[in-house]
């Protein structure tokens, strides 16, 4: 069997962490098919300090009026169960991959969890000595390379408290956007001494406000055209090895709604609330292009590891793509991201102690009058130990911020919460 962890995200596992036996796969006619996966489980424990902290309203980083809140739930990486099968046909290589990831996370009886997810289908074939071509769902090809390489990938991060979905957040929307998992026809390019390309024509997707803390928006309706996404990467090998890539994304918004729906604006520093009337109207700027680019490198020596990364985009959102990247008038919202994380291999044992910092940044637009920004940071330190060569236990502490600074048209409004989550876990793959 093989226990290469068939998964996009295995070029983030820390070395540990992955692993592959002498045998091959499991034989069937012309295919060998290989079985894969993840276990995970985490004890979690969150705190919220600050303005508005545990309110799921203005600041959004908790979950109702609690203050504290232990859960018990997957990390970054859900649990994971992967069939894959690849033959050689025709001076072709072919193969394909199937993946589901159920639901653990819970607080009602008689609940098997919430519902599960399926992040991959799709197959690929190339050679060598062209490249490949994948179609399917897949992991997206604009930021991939910030979720890969956060350590966070083999634990909790941030998000742990609000038990929402099948995983926590980790560093995204807080270093990072998030690259998703996205219907696509990619190219890939052969490896050329390190150097390699993707070119992709991914699902276009509408605009959307989907965090508590974002106010109403513009939304595109039935994008005309693909997004298009691309990345291209070095990798080196030696006593210094790593990886700088760079990556970006552009899709044409077409039939801009603007769909504010009616609702009470709260101030988050004195809780007053201003009725805000619905509306629904075709927006004068009817078009635009989104576009958000990064560039990020990692690298590694003598058992230290440097990761460095930046995205910056306009129209593309906080967290999550096309969240909240237009305003109510269909502009552009501008957004930045960075984080930096740092690494260390402690000699004979394995174990990788790790920090990072990170933050994201919304800008608000003229028609965003009850608030001028929204920054998220949040800084991480964890333990990640190697029991075997497919199980790994899991420390970390992470504290996220995030501040809303003072709108265009009222006052007294910037406010900043904090959540300080505690976690402890394993973390299998097999």
């Amino acid at each position: 069997m093989n226990n290469t962890i068939k998964l996009a995200v295995a070029s983030a596992l820390l070395a540990a962490a992955s692993s592959a036996s002498a045998a091959g796969g499991i034989v069937a006619g012309d295919w060998t098919l290989d079985v894969g996966g993840i276990v995970n489980m985490y004890a979690t424990r969150t705190s919220y300090s600050g303005d508005d902290a545990a309110a799921a309203g203005p600041l959004g980083l908790g979950t109702g009026a609690q203050t504290t809140t232990t859960n018990i739930i997957t990390g970054l990486l859900p649990n994971y169960l992967t069939v894959g099968g690849k033959t050689r046909q025709n001076d072709l290589d072919v193969s394909f991959l199937i993946s589901i990831q159920p639901g653990s996370a819970t607080r009602t009886s008689l609940s098997a969890g919430t519902t599960g997810e399926n992040r991959q289908q799709f197959l690929q074939f190339g050679d060598a000595s062209w490249g490949s071509i994948k179609l399917g769902k897949d992991l997206g090809v604009y930021a991939s390379d910030a979720i890969l390489n956060d350590m966070t990938l083999l634990g909790v991060g941030s998000g742990a408290g609000s038990l929402h979905g099948t995983t926590t957040l980790g560093g995204i929307g807080a270093g990072y956007i998030y690259a998703d998992w996205k219907n696509q026809v990619a190219y890939t390019s052969p490896n050329f001494n390190g150097f390699s390309f993707t070119a992709a024509l991914t699902q276009a997707w509408n605009q959307q406000n989907l965090l508590s803390l974002l106010p109403a928006g513009a939304s595109s309706t039935a994008a005309k055209s693909p997004a298009f996404e691309a990345k291209v990467s070095y990798a080196f090998a030696g006593d210094v090895s790593g990886k700088v890539w760079a990556s970006g994304i552009s899709q044409k918004n077409d039939s801009i709604t603007n769909a504010v729906a009616g609702h009470a604006a709260v101030n988050a520093t004195t809780g007053a609330t201003t009725a805000v009337a619905a509306v629904a109207n075709t927006v004068a700027d009817s078009s635009n292009t989104t576009t958000a680019w990064d560039i990020g490198a990692n690298v590694n020596a003598a058992g230290f590891g440097l990761t460095g990364y930046y995205g910056d985009g306009k129209g593309i959102g906080q967290t999550l793509q096309f969240n909240g990247g237009l305003d109510a008038n269909g502009l552009k919202r501008d957004s930045k991201q960075y984080y930096v994380q740092g690494t260390y291999s402690l000699p004979g044992v394995g174990t990788k102690l790790g920090v990072s910092y990170g933050e994201s940044k919304l800008d608000g637009n003229a028609a965003d009058t009850t608030w001028g920004s929204i920054k998220d940071s949040m800084w991480v330190g964890g333990v990640y130990h190697p029991v075997t060569k497919h199980l790994n236990l899991v420390a970390e502490y992470a504290e996220s911020e995030r501040k809303v600074a003072d709108g265009a048209s009222v006052a007294d409004t910037s406010a900043k919460a904090k959540a300080k989550t505690v976690s402890l876990g394993a973390i299998l793959f097999f």
